[in-house]
């Protein structure tokens, strides 16, 4: 009697198989180390690593395959970004073990010229942007969402973290300074910081017209040039104007005070393709695991967030994060984690 025994399921190690051999090449090793604080899109990688389009689309496929690198729709481009390790998953450990060896590499010189330059493409359509567009800033801005959409839900959470009246805020990218009067009214002195000498001069004209003496405006770049630290750094609506966020977000954490909160408003990820060419984002908004993942990396804690539903179909969060672990327990502290629909 002939015997013939059934084939095998070695589905589960296919997975870890996959994960071995997308780690196997030298250049995925490097793909992985140039996303640890970025994501790109496959032309941006292919300027970067300096191979043809299609070599890169098949490493990066190898890594999607793999679990090693997530993506996301920018309009009509693709970006990766690096995946998360799932420890309570098959390979989850050996992918967070990978990622931290990972990010021990250096990589070679040309490469991080050109991911500098890829960084100064980004940083200088965002710039010529604003340049251009200073007088149709508030009606681009209410394409999306203008401050009167999401200014009782800063406020509400910034009333909730109980400054002192002593304190010091900063605010990067004013736009046309309509937050300026809620911080004055609640700083004993505010920094407004901005790239761009057509805003500031926005900024400036709604200083003059509501008093605000206790404000300072400067012409700086925020990644770049020197400006005082404070207590409370405020990001309206800037964040997808940068080239590299993550990045920035390391940046900015080293200049809020020690105990001193960040707050930013941002769009959640969306679509609207269209936005990049009306409004001038880099970043088609981010998603919530992002922002936080990246906080995180930068030193902060993570804390309260508002979500605010807009009728045009966006949404957007306000988040909160702290330079030191809050003194009080989240569990103590009334929640203001929540949806609101307008």
């Amino acid at each position: 009697m002939n015997l013939r025994a059934s084939p095998l399921d070695f589905e589960p190690a296919d997975a870890l198989s996959a994960l071995c051999k997308a780690a196997g090449d030298p250049l995925r090793l490097n793909i992985l180390r140039a996303l640890t604080n970025d994501s790109f899109g496959v032309l941006e990688l292919a300027q970067i690593f300096a191979i043809g389009q299609s070599g890169i689309s098949h490493h990066l496929k190898v890594l999607a395959q793999a679990g090693l690198v997530a993506t996301r729709r920018e309009g009509n481009a693709i970006f990766y970004r690096r995946a998360l390790a799932h420890a309570d998953v098959l390979g989850g450990t050996l992918h967070g073990a990978l990622l931290q060896e990972v990010e021990r590499l250096t990589l070679p010189g040309d490469v991080r010229a050109r991911i500098d330059q890829v960084h100064l493409q980004r940083a200088n359509a965002s710039r010529d942007f604003f340049a251009r567009s200073a007088e149709r800033f508030q009606a681009q801005q209410d394409l999306i969402a203008g401050l009167p959409q999401y200014r009782d839900s800063v406020l509400a959470l910034l009333d909730s973290l109980d400054f002192a009246s002593s304190a010091s805020a900063l605010e990067i990218g004013p736009g046309d300074g309509g937050f300026l009067p809620e911080l004055a009214r609640r700083f004993g002195q505010v920094t407004a910081l901005d790239n761009s000498p057509a805003m500031l001069e926005l900024a400036r004209l709604r200083c003059e017209q509501d008093g605000l003496g206790n404000v300072h405006l400067q012409l700086a770049d925020a990644l770049l040039d020197d400006y005082p630290s404070a207590d409370c750094v405020v990001l309206n609506m800037v964040l997808h104007h940068f080239a590299a966020p993550a990045q920035a977000l390391q940046t900015l954490a080293s200049r809020v005070n020690d105990g001193g909160s960040l707050l930013i408003t941002e769009l959640c990820s969306h679509d609207q393709s269209w936005a990049r060419d009306t409004c001038g984002d880099l970043w088609l908004g981010f998603e919530q695991d992002d922002l936080a993942h990246w906080a995180i990396a930068a030193g902060l804690t993570a804390g309260e967030s508002l979500y605010v539903g807009l009728r045009n179909g966006f949404q957007i969060q306000v988040r909160h994060f702290q330079c030191t672990p809050p003194l009080t327990h989240v569990a103590d502290r009334p929640s203001l984690a929540r949806t609101i629909n307008r």
